[in-house]
Protein backbone atom coordinates (compact mmCIF):
# COMPACT_ATOMS: atom_id res chain seq x y z
CA UNK A 1 0.00 0.00 0.00
CA UNK A 2 0.88 3.38 -0.93
CA UNK A 3 2.59 5.32 1.71
CA UNK A 4 1.56 8.96 2.72
CA UNK A 5 -2.15 8.45 1.53
CA UNK A 6 -4.42 11.61 1.82
CA UNK A 7 -7.54 10.80 4.42
CA UNK A 8 -10.16 9.89 2.32
CA UNK A 9 -7.88 7.26 0.40
CA UNK A 10 -6.45 6.18 3.71
CA UNK A 11 -10.30 5.80 5.25
CA UNK A 12 -11.01 3.71 1.94
CA UNK A 13 -8.09 1.20 2.05
CA UNK A 14 -5.81 0.63 4.83
CA UNK A 15 -5.57 -2.29 6.33
CA UNK A 16 -7.77 -3.31 3.79
CA UNK A 17 -6.41 -6.32 0.69
CA UNK A 18 -8.23 -8.09 -1.25
CA UNK A 19 -9.28 -11.90 0.59
CA UNK A 20 -6.69 -14.02 -1.25
CA UNK A 21 -9.04 -17.48 -1.01
CA UNK A 22 -11.35 -15.59 -3.05
CA UNK A 23 -10.27 -12.34 -3.75
CA UNK A 24 -13.01 -10.14 -2.02
CA UNK A 25 -12.68 -6.87 -2.23
CA UNK A 26 -14.78 -6.48 0.74
CA UNK A 27 -12.62 -8.01 4.20
CA UNK A 28 -15.34 -11.14 4.63
CA UNK A 29 -17.04 -11.60 8.32
CA UNK A 30 -14.81 -13.94 9.35
CA UNK A 31 -17.78 -15.18 12.56
CA UNK A 32 -15.36 -18.31 13.92
CA UNK A 33 -14.29 -18.73 17.80
CA UNK A 34 -11.43 -20.74 16.81
CA UNK A 35 -9.34 -21.21 13.66
CA UNK A 36 -7.70 -24.54 12.46
CA UNK A 37 -4.00 -25.34 13.11
CA UNK A 38 -1.72 -27.30 10.80
CA UNK A 39 -0.02 -28.83 13.38
CA UNK A 40 0.37 -28.10 17.72
CA UNK A 41 1.62 -24.47 17.65
CA UNK A 42 1.83 -23.82 14.66
CA UNK A 43 -0.76 -21.98 12.64
CA UNK A 44 -1.52 -18.61 10.18
CA UNK A 45 -1.44 -16.31 12.76
CA UNK A 46 -4.71 -16.58 14.34
CA UNK A 47 -5.67 -19.49 17.08
CA UNK A 48 -8.64 -18.20 18.91
CA UNK A 49 -11.33 -15.58 17.70
CA UNK A 50 -10.69 -13.48 21.21
CA UNK A 51 -6.98 -13.36 20.92
CA UNK A 52 -7.27 -12.08 16.92
CA UNK A 53 -9.77 -11.98 14.30
CA UNK A 54 -9.00 -11.02 10.97
CA UNK A 55 -11.91 -8.87 10.32
CA UNK A 56 -10.84 -7.05 13.48
CA UNK A 57 -7.36 -6.66 12.57
CA UNK A 58 -8.44 -5.16 9.10
CA UNK A 59 -10.41 -3.04 11.13
CA UNK A 60 -7.24 -2.34 13.59
CA UNK A 61 -4.57 -1.47 10.79
CA UNK A 62 -7.55 0.78 9.33
CA UNK A 63 -8.37 2.86 12.32
CA UNK A 64 -4.39 2.91 13.21
CA UNK A 65 -3.41 4.60 10.04
CA UNK A 66 -6.26 7.36 10.32
CA UNK A 67 -4.87 8.23 14.06
CA UNK A 68 -1.21 7.94 12.35
CA UNK A 69 -0.57 5.57 15.34
CA UNK A 70 1.53 2.64 15.37
CA UNK A 71 -1.15 0.19 16.47
CA UNK A 72 -4.95 0.05 16.99
CA UNK A 73 -6.82 -2.02 19.49
CA UNK A 74 -10.70 -2.92 19.55
CA UNK A 75 -13.02 -3.59 21.64
CA UNK A 76 -16.86 -3.90 22.37
CA UNK A 77 -17.30 -0.51 23.83
CA UNK A 78 -15.65 2.58 24.51
CA UNK A 79 -16.01 1.80 28.15
CA UNK A 80 -14.15 -1.41 27.77
CA UNK A 81 -11.45 0.59 25.89
CA UNK A 82 -10.94 3.03 28.82
CA UNK A 83 -11.32 0.26 31.67
CA UNK A 84 -8.64 -2.00 29.80
CA UNK A 85 -6.65 1.99 29.52
CA UNK A 86 -6.73 2.36 33.53
CA UNK A 87 -5.81 -1.54 33.70
CA UNK A 88 -2.67 -0.94 31.86
CA UNK A 89 -0.87 1.37 34.52
CA UNK A 90 0.65 0.16 37.71
CA UNK A 91 -1.50 -0.19 40.80
CA UNK A 92 -2.04 2.85 43.07
CA UNK A 93 -0.89 5.22 40.59
CA UNK A 94 -2.58 8.79 40.09
CA UNK A 95 -4.32 10.01 36.40
CA UNK A 96 -4.98 13.24 36.33
CA UNK A 97 -8.25 13.79 33.90
CA UNK A 98 -10.20 16.57 32.27
CA UNK A 99 -13.14 17.84 34.72
CA UNK A 100 -15.53 17.93 32.09
CA UNK A 101 -15.53 14.37 30.92
CA UNK A 102 -17.62 12.33 29.77
CA UNK A 103 -20.07 10.65 32.30
CA UNK A 104 -19.14 7.41 31.97
CA UNK A 105 -15.88 7.46 32.22
CA UNK A 106 -16.27 10.11 35.10
CA UNK A 107 -18.08 6.99 37.27
CA UNK A 108 -15.35 4.69 35.82
CA UNK A 109 -13.06 6.15 37.51
CA UNK A 110 -14.55 7.33 40.93
CA UNK A 111 -16.72 4.17 41.63
CA UNK A 112 -14.88 1.30 40.29
CA UNK A 113 -11.03 2.46 39.81
CA UNK A 114 -10.74 4.31 42.58
CA UNK A 115 -11.60 0.71 44.57
CA UNK A 116 -8.78 -0.57 43.04
CA UNK A 117 -5.93 1.71 44.45
CA UNK A 118 -5.92 4.41 41.51
CA UNK A 119 -6.58 8.09 42.13
CA UNK A 120 -8.15 10.84 40.21
CA UNK A 121 -8.01 14.46 39.97
CA UNK A 122 -10.92 15.79 37.99
CA UNK A 123 -9.59 19.59 37.16
CA UNK A 124 -9.11 22.17 33.89
CA UNK A 125 -6.48 20.49 31.67
CA UNK A 126 -6.16 24.05 29.90
CA UNK A 127 -4.58 25.35 32.63
CA UNK A 128 -0.80 24.25 32.57
CA UNK A 129 -0.15 26.17 36.07
CA UNK A 130 -2.96 23.78 37.47
CA UNK A 131 -2.18 20.61 36.11
CA UNK A 132 2.08 21.39 37.30
CA UNK A 133 0.68 22.04 40.78
CA UNK A 134 -1.63 18.46 40.48
CA UNK A 135 1.10 15.91 39.29
CA UNK A 136 2.41 13.81 42.31
CA UNK A 137 5.09 11.40 42.57
CA UNK A 138 2.82 8.81 41.81
CA UNK A 139 1.44 10.43 38.75
CA UNK A 140 1.70 8.17 35.54
CA UNK A 141 -1.35 9.68 33.06
CA UNK A 142 -3.09 12.72 32.29
CA UNK A 143 -6.54 11.77 30.41
CA UNK A 144 -7.83 14.38 28.12
CA UNK A 145 -10.92 15.05 26.56
CA UNK A 146 -10.86 18.10 23.89
CA UNK A 147 -13.39 19.16 23.06
CA UNK A 148 -15.23 17.61 26.34
CA UNK A 149 -18.41 16.60 26.67
CA UNK A 150 -20.95 18.55 26.41
CA UNK A 151 -19.12 21.98 27.50
CA UNK A 152 -16.92 21.73 23.85
CA UNK A 153 -14.06 23.24 26.29
CA UNK A 154 -10.62 22.53 24.39
CA UNK A 155 -7.25 21.83 25.72
CA UNK A 156 -4.38 22.92 24.50
CA UNK A 157 -2.86 19.06 23.20
CA UNK A 158 0.83 20.94 21.85
CA UNK A 159 1.27 21.52 26.11
CA UNK A 160 -0.09 18.25 27.00
CA UNK A 161 2.39 16.50 25.36
CA UNK A 162 5.10 18.90 26.78
CA UNK A 163 4.30 18.28 29.86
CA UNK A 164 3.87 14.48 29.82
CA UNK A 165 7.06 14.53 28.21
CA UNK A 166 8.33 16.55 31.01
CA UNK A 167 7.13 14.49 33.70
CA UNK A 168 7.43 11.20 32.09
CA UNK A 169 3.72 10.73 31.63
CA UNK A 170 1.31 8.81 29.70
CA UNK A 171 -0.66 11.65 27.44
CA UNK A 172 -4.18 9.99 26.54
CA UNK A 173 -6.64 12.00 24.69
CA UNK A 174 -10.57 11.03 24.25
CA UNK A 175 -10.91 11.76 20.58
CA UNK A 176 -14.58 10.82 19.86
CA UNK A 177 -16.07 14.73 19.47
CA UNK A 178 -13.56 15.43 16.46
CA UNK A 179 -13.12 11.74 14.92
CA UNK A 180 -9.76 11.06 13.22
CA UNK A 181 -10.82 13.24 10.01
CA UNK A 182 -10.72 16.37 12.44
CA UNK A 183 -8.58 16.16 14.58
CA UNK A 184 -5.55 13.82 15.36
CA UNK A 185 -3.65 13.72 19.12
CA UNK A 186 -1.17 11.89 17.89
CA UNK A 187 0.42 14.60 15.37
CA UNK A 188 1.06 16.87 18.28
CA UNK A 189 3.09 14.11 20.24
CA UNK A 190 0.26 12.38 22.29
CA UNK A 191 1.21 8.66 23.05
CA UNK A 192 -2.72 7.36 22.98
CA UNK A 193 -5.47 8.43 21.18
CA UNK A 194 -9.18 6.98 22.50
CA UNK A 195 -12.52 6.52 20.50
CA UNK A 196 -16.58 5.68 21.18
CA UNK A 197 -16.63 4.10 17.78
CA UNK A 198 -20.07 3.94 18.63
CA UNK A 199 -20.18 7.65 17.82
CA UNK A 200 -18.73 9.51 14.50
CA UNK A 201 -15.95 6.42 13.61
CA UNK A 202 -19.20 4.22 12.98
CA UNK A 203 -20.99 6.59 13.10
CA UNK A 204 -24.99 4.90 12.27
CA UNK A 205 -26.02 4.34 15.75
CA UNK A 206 -26.11 0.33 15.37
CA UNK A 207 -22.56 -0.06 16.69
CA UNK A 208 -21.25 -0.10 20.18
CA UNK A 209 -17.22 0.04 20.01
CA UNK A 210 -13.98 1.60 21.25
CA UNK A 211 -10.47 1.90 20.09
CA UNK A 212 -7.27 2.37 21.80
CA UNK A 213 -4.58 4.05 19.70
CA UNK A 214 -0.73 3.74 20.65
CA UNK A 215 2.11 5.58 19.38
CA UNK A 216 4.27 4.42 22.64
CA UNK A 217 5.79 1.22 22.34
CA UNK A 218 5.21 0.69 26.12
CA UNK A 219 1.50 1.04 25.92
CA UNK A 220 1.36 -0.97 22.54
CA UNK A 221 2.71 -3.90 24.06
CA UNK A 222 0.57 -3.77 27.62
CA UNK A 223 -2.70 -3.37 25.16
CA UNK A 224 -2.16 -6.17 23.68
CA UNK A 225 -1.94 -8.47 25.99
CA UNK A 226 -4.31 -6.95 28.12
CA UNK A 227 -6.49 -7.16 25.23
CA UNK A 228 -6.03 -11.10 25.09
CA UNK A 229 -6.05 -11.74 28.61
CA UNK A 230 -9.27 -9.27 29.92
CA UNK A 231 -11.28 -10.09 26.54
CA UNK A 232 -13.50 -7.07 26.43
CA UNK A 233 -13.29 -7.48 22.30
CA UNK A 234 -15.85 -7.00 19.89
CA UNK A 235 -17.40 -9.36 17.38
CA UNK A 236 -16.63 -9.88 13.77
CA UNK A 237 -19.96 -8.88 12.82
CA UNK A 238 -19.40 -5.01 14.35
CA UNK A 239 -15.71 -4.58 12.98
CA UNK A 240 -17.29 -5.65 9.67
CA UNK A 241 -19.81 -2.73 9.98
CA UNK A 242 -17.43 -0.03 11.44
CA UNK A 243 -15.11 -0.67 8.87
CA UNK A 244 -17.65 -0.39 6.33
CA UNK A 245 -18.85 3.00 7.90
CA UNK A 246 -14.80 4.43 8.35
CA UNK A 247 -15.03 4.78 4.43
CA UNK A 248 -17.78 7.51 4.72
CA UNK A 249 -16.21 9.12 7.59
CA UNK A 250 -14.48 11.97 5.42
CA UNK A 251 -17.95 12.93 3.88
CA UNK A 252 -20.00 12.04 7.05
CA UNK A 253 -17.82 14.82 9.23
CA UNK A 254 -18.14 17.56 6.64
CA UNK A 255 -21.92 17.17 6.08
CA UNK A 256 -22.09 17.01 9.93
CA UNK A 257 -20.10 20.30 10.53
CA UNK A 258 -21.71 21.88 7.22
CA UNK A 259 -25.01 21.81 9.46
CA UNK A 260 -23.85 22.35 12.95
CA UNK A 261 -22.39 25.74 11.68
CA UNK A 262 -25.55 26.71 9.76
CA UNK A 263 -27.92 25.86 13.49
CA UNK A 264 -25.49 27.06 15.94
CA UNK A 265 -25.35 30.65 13.68
CA UNK A 266 -28.99 30.58 13.42
CA UNK A 267 -29.02 29.99 17.45
CA UNK A 268 -26.64 32.22 18.63
CA UNK A 269 -29.43 35.52 18.48
CA UNK A 270 -32.11 33.81 19.07
CA UNK A 271 -33.90 35.43 22.55
CA UNK A 272 -34.79 31.99 24.36
CA UNK A 273 -31.46 30.49 24.26
CA UNK A 274 -28.76 31.90 26.64
CA UNK A 275 -26.27 30.50 25.08
CA UNK A 276 -24.53 28.82 22.37
CA UNK A 277 -21.57 26.53 22.79
CA UNK A 278 -19.41 25.15 19.56
CA UNK A 279 -15.94 26.09 18.82
CA UNK A 280 -16.39 27.23 14.82
CA UNK A 281 -18.00 30.24 16.83
CA UNK A 282 -16.27 33.50 17.05
CA UNK A 283 -17.35 33.74 20.42
CA UNK A 284 -16.11 30.63 21.48
CA UNK A 285 -13.82 32.00 23.95
CA UNK A 286 -10.88 28.84 22.39
CA UNK A 287 -11.90 29.48 19.02
CA UNK A 288 -8.22 29.97 17.79
CA UNK A 289 -7.30 27.35 19.44
CA UNK A 290 -9.60 25.29 17.58
CA UNK A 291 -8.74 26.60 14.08
CA UNK A 292 -4.52 25.59 15.43
CA UNK A 293 -4.99 22.02 16.56
CA UNK A 294 -8.40 20.74 14.80
CA UNK A 295 -9.01 20.99 10.67
CA UNK A 296 -12.97 21.16 11.77
CA UNK A 297 -15.32 21.85 14.40
CA UNK A 298 -17.59 18.95 14.18
CA UNK A 299 -21.30 18.25 14.39
CA UNK A 300 -22.14 18.58 18.54
CA UNK A 301 -24.15 21.91 19.18
CA UNK A 302 -24.90 22.88 22.65
CA UNK A 303 -27.34 25.14 24.05
CA UNK A 304 -28.38 26.49 27.10
CA UNK A 305 -32.17 27.63 27.93
CA UNK A 306 -33.94 29.10 30.70
CA UNK A 307 -34.57 25.65 32.85
CA UNK A 308 -34.99 22.36 32.77
CA UNK A 309 -38.88 22.86 32.08
CA UNK A 310 -37.74 24.50 29.37
CA UNK A 311 -35.42 22.15 28.19
CA UNK A 312 -38.11 19.14 27.96
CA UNK A 313 -40.55 21.44 26.21
CA UNK A 314 -38.04 21.82 23.57
CA UNK A 315 -36.36 18.06 23.85
CA UNK A 316 -40.23 16.66 23.31
CA UNK A 317 -41.17 18.93 20.64
CA UNK A 318 -39.09 18.41 17.55
CA UNK A 319 -40.00 16.32 14.95
CA UNK A 320 -36.70 15.33 13.10
CA UNK A 321 -34.06 15.80 16.41
CA UNK A 322 -34.82 12.59 18.74
CA UNK A 323 -34.60 12.73 22.61
CA UNK A 324 -32.13 10.33 23.00
CA UNK A 325 -28.55 9.48 24.29
CA UNK A 326 -25.36 8.50 22.34
CA UNK A 327 -24.24 11.21 19.40
CA UNK A 328 -22.76 10.90 15.83
CA UNK A 329 -24.96 9.07 13.93
CA UNK A 330 -26.21 10.42 10.60
CA UNK A 331 -29.47 11.61 12.38
CA UNK A 332 -29.72 14.12 14.56
CA UNK A 333 -30.59 13.59 18.12
CA UNK A 334 -31.05 15.93 21.58
CA UNK A 335 -29.27 14.93 25.09
CA UNK A 336 -30.15 16.32 28.13
CA UNK A 337 -26.76 15.87 30.25
CA UNK A 338 -27.71 16.41 33.63
CA UNK A 339 -30.65 13.33 33.25
CA UNK A 340 -28.69 11.36 30.78
CA UNK A 341 -24.94 10.95 29.95
CA UNK A 342 -23.98 12.88 32.99
CA UNK A 343 -26.46 11.95 36.15
CA UNK A 344 -23.80 9.96 37.67
CA UNK A 345 -21.51 12.98 38.04
CA UNK A 346 -22.17 14.96 41.64
CA UNK A 347 -24.50 18.43 40.93
CA UNK A 348 -21.54 20.64 42.72
CA UNK A 349 -18.99 18.98 40.36
CA UNK A 350 -21.26 19.56 37.46
CA UNK A 351 -21.73 23.41 38.14
CA UNK A 352 -17.95 23.51 38.35
CA UNK A 353 -17.78 23.50 34.44
CA UNK A 354 -20.53 25.38 33.87
CA UNK A 355 -23.09 22.18 33.25
CA UNK A 356 -26.78 23.62 34.34
CA UNK A 357 -30.35 21.93 34.21
CA UNK A 358 -31.13 24.41 31.39
CA UNK A 359 -27.95 22.59 28.74
CA UNK A 360 -29.06 20.50 25.75
CA UNK A 361 -26.76 18.44 23.71
CA UNK A 362 -27.27 18.62 19.92
CA UNK A 363 -25.75 15.99 17.52
CA UNK A 364 -26.75 17.66 14.39
CA UNK A 365 -26.93 14.54 11.95
CA UNK A 366 -26.36 14.66 7.74
CA UNK A 367 -30.70 15.70 7.15
CA UNK A 368 -31.41 19.13 5.09
CA UNK A 369 -30.28 22.25 7.13
CA UNK A 370 -32.82 23.81 6.15
CA UNK A 371 -35.31 21.04 7.55
CA UNK A 372 -33.24 20.74 10.51
CA UNK A 373 -33.53 24.48 11.47
CA UNK A 374 -37.17 24.51 10.83
CA UNK A 375 -37.77 21.56 13.05
CA UNK A 376 -35.49 23.67 15.53
CA UNK A 377 -37.54 27.00 15.54
CA UNK A 378 -40.77 25.28 15.48
CA UNK A 379 -39.91 23.85 18.97
CA UNK A 380 -38.51 27.16 20.73
CA UNK A 381 -42.00 28.14 19.43
CA UNK A 382 -43.40 26.09 22.05
CA UNK A 383 -41.08 26.86 25.14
Amino acid sequence: MKKNMKFRTKAIHAGQEPEPVTGAVMTPIFQTSTFAQEGIGKHKGYEYARTGNPTRTALEKNLAALENGKAAFCFGSGLGATTTLFHAIPANAHIIVTNNVYGGTYRLAKQIFEETGLSFDFIDTNDEALIRSTIKENTKMIFVETPTNPMLSLTDLNMIASIAKEFNLISVVDNTFMSPYFQNPIDFGIDVVLHSMTKYINGHSDVVGGVLISNNDHMTERFGYLQNAMGAVGGPMDAFLTLRATKTLAIRMEAHQENALAIAEKLETHEKIKRVIYPGLKSHPQHDLAKEQMRGFGGIVTIELESIEAAETFATSTEIFTLAESLGGVESLICHPVGMTHASVPKEEREKFGLTDGILRLSVGIEDKDDLIEDILQALERV
